[in-house]
């Protein structure tokens, strides 16, 4: 009899868990239904771009003490990349203790602007 309920108790978590994950995917996603494999592919390189650069920031702030613009974080050979992934462009934003690292859609589509903190998370929004 245990096992049984030890066995519903992990399909309820695991089926809690797909969807939680289901939700954030929705979240971090192009348009719903456009299926547009470019724009996932873009939204999948844009975010380790932000990963990339929240890490740079990190490394800036151990050998520096504080945190950097993103032109501080290229020119001192922190970070090696561009500041845009068209349609995105990335800027990052110093903020009382932390940073705010952003990428911003030029372009009609979803989601508009992608970002990430000290946190390590990156969110969206449309």
């Amino acid at each position: 009899m245990w096992r049984v309920f030890g066995f519903l108790g992990t399909v309820i978590t695991m089926a809690i868990g797909v969807y939680l994950y289901s939700q954030q995917v929705k979240t971090l996603t192009p348009g719903a239904g456009s299926g547009n494999a470019a724009d996932f592919a873009t939204i999948a390189g844009v975010k380790s771009d932000l990963i990339g650069i929240a890490n740079a920031e990190r490394g800036y702030l151990a050998s520096e003490g504080k945190y950097a613009s993103l032109d501080e974080l290229v020119s001192g050979n922190y970070l090696s990349m561009k500041s845009e992934r068209p349609p995105y462009i990335y800027g990052v934003e110093l903020i009382s203790g932390g940073f705010r690292a952003t990428a911003t859609r030029t372009t009609k589509g979803a989601p508009a602007q992608l970002w990430i903190t000290e946190s390590m998370q990156v969110q969206a929004s449309d």
